[in-house]
């Protein structure tokens, strides 16, 4: 049987083409994924009480080389030629991937959102020297177990290699350029973050709960996704995403196939971005995970699903724009109504930024409504461009919001309700200061980079013809700038309940996100141009 076996190897060998890989094009990716082994390998070679801050040494430095890696891939990329729209890069792992400008630049912003939320992670001031993740996860709430584990000092340091496997996936997300290639980047990146909202030190029926419902909800997303893409197969008769549009180009009709494929694709894709009516878990999930691993999520995980629900529209179903066009504009209305209008009834400082995020997710498909490519018609700016400046924009003031929301705390850990946030502005005037920011920039008030932001998406929308969605924006930016003034309001112009707000001293982690990133924000409130036309020279995505 082995040598019949042998023998029709080696007949078979000689007739199967090798890979075509250049490494040095995928070597970002490539680095994280080593990073997340060698994550494993500290957890089984280092000893417990240096294992933490081995770990967090590690994954932080580890990103910082792969996002060297990935400037070093950008400024080798090549212009596509005779491309219907300006392009750099090209596809790579037999056409699995696609490494292009959009792409490339998702990479960076993903790795930067990954060192600022491992430096939150990493951080151990708040319980007592110890990190804000349960130490042993199996143990039931309240049990014998936990206690036995805190008393231990026992911490999760398995939190550090879960997040960058999940770091990986969204990377391979953001360009992948066939559908089974990112449905399998959508479980890489979903199954650690179920993993990583479960294990708060705090309130862990909530965390658990959290972690139940993502699950849950996340698992029947991927179904509708995976069933999009078996009958976006049975339409094309592949599931790369180019050879998907050759196939919609020599057809002359759109049949109920096609039309189905894109629905359930879009669900699968929607869930992930967080957009109405595919948000109910947002607010939840916010609320009961760890701070840290929120930021993470509603940074990086915001960033990498549009970048490749963008991707999958624009690339495979381009020519079928004007049959998801219009479902676009619906779900961004609503989801800027929504996010903006029930923010407002939020008590909880977490939750109201889950809404935050639920109407900045609407001003991001407002933008990916509008103009495509707006070269052929002079315009400054594109939806690829403006959606990649406001993912930045975005991503580094939500991470500094939760950054502050870590380190408001009470003797039962962080205190989230915004009557606790009274007076801040008197206990900590740094920590006031910088929240303020954050939410000026929100809101989109001029000299913050959420207002360069908004103009971006709103420009590229005008430019695509989408004018009623920009008025809806507009409106629904002045709604959600009431309950940002209104924290502001509340921490320097209110007199605080009781005692007030009690302030943990910030560690040099959180301290360094919180700085980092309120300079990310005044600098690209003030000078966007560079990073604008970075964006810009980006191009488009490589078809």
């Amino acid at each position: 049987m082995i040598g019949a076996v042998s023998s029709v190897l080696a007949t078979a060998g000689p007739d199967i083409p090798a890979a075509d890989l250049d490494y040095g094009q995928l070597s970002p990716l490539i680095a994280v994924g080593a990073l997340a082994m060698i994550g494993l390998v500290i957890e089984v070679a280092v000893p417990r009480r240096a294992r933490f801050i081995t770990q967090a040494v590690v994954a932080v430095l580890g990103s910082l080389v792969a996002l060297g890696l990935t400037v070093w891939v950008y400024l080798g990329l090549e212009e596509v030629p005779e491309a219907r729209w300006p392009a750099l890069g090209g596809t790579g792992a037999e056409g699995a991937v696609a490494v292009d400008g959009p792409g490339v630049l998702t990479w960076a912003l993903l790795l930067l959102f990954a060192v600022l939320s491992f430096l939150m992670f990493a951080e151990r001031s708040h319980e007592r020297g110890l990190s804000d993740f349960i130490g042993r996860a199996a143990d039931a709430p309240g049990s014998p177990g936990e206690a036995e584990a805190t008393t231990a000092r026992l911490e999760h340091t398995e939190v550090f290699p879960l997040a960058v496997f999940a770091l990986a996936g969204m990377m391979l997300f953001s360009v992948s350029n066939d559908l089974i290639t990112m449905f399998v980047a959508l479980e890489v990146l979903s199954l650690p973050l179920y993993v990583l909202c479960g294990v708060a030190r705090r309130r862990r029926l909530l965390s658990q709960e959290a972690a139940m419902k993502y699950f849950l909800l996340g698992a029947f997303a991927s179904a509708f996704f995976l069933y999009g893409a078996a009958l976006a197969y049975g339409y094309a008769g592949s599931l790369n995403l180019t050879e998907i549009d050759t196939a919609i180009s020599a057809r002359s009709d759109e049949t109920p196939i096609l039309l189905a494929a894109i629905g359930l694709l879009l669900v699968g894709l929607l869930f992930k971005v967080g957009t109405v009516p595919f948000h109910s878990w947002t607010p939840d999930v916010y609320q009961g995970a760890p701070t840290p691993v929120t930021a993470f999520m509603a940074a990086a995980t915001k960033a990498a699903a549009f970048i490749a629900m963008m991707r999958v529209l624009f690339v495979a179903f381009g020519g079928a724009s004007w049959d998801w066009r219009p479902v676009l504009w619906v779900v961004a209305v609503l989801t800027m109504i929504v996010g903006s209008v029930v923010a407002i009834s939020q008590t909880d400082v977490k939750r109201m930024l889950a809404y935050s995020s639920i109407a900045h997710a609407g001003f991001l498909t407002v933008g990916l409504s509008g103009a495509y490519m707006g070269q052929e018609e002079g315009l400054a700016i594109t939806s690829v461009s403006s959606v990649l400046f406001y993912l930045l924009a975005y991503g580094v003031a939500t991470i500094g919001a939760f950054a502050i929301v870590t380190v408001v705390r009470d003797s039962a850990g962080e205190t989230t309700h915004l009557s606790k946030w009274a007076g801040l502005g008197k206990e900590s005037p740094f920590l006031a200061g910088s929240f303020a920011i954050f939410m000026l920039s929100f809101a989109g008030i001029p000299l913050t980079a959420g207002f360069i932001g908004k103009w971006a998406v709103f420009s590229a929308a005008w430019g695509g013809g989408a004018w009623v969605l920009v008025v809806i924006g507009v409106l629904c930016s002045a709604i959600a700038a009431y309950f940002y003034v209104r924290v502001i309001v509340l921490m320097f112009f209110t007199e605080p309940v009781g005692d007030g707000p009690t302030v943990a001293v910030a560690g040099v982690p959180t301290t360094v996100v919180i700085a980092l990133a309120v300079i990310t924000t005044v600098v690209l409130g003030l000078l966007p141009g560079p990073m604008l036309d970075l964006a810009q020279n980006a191009g488009a995505f490589v078809r």
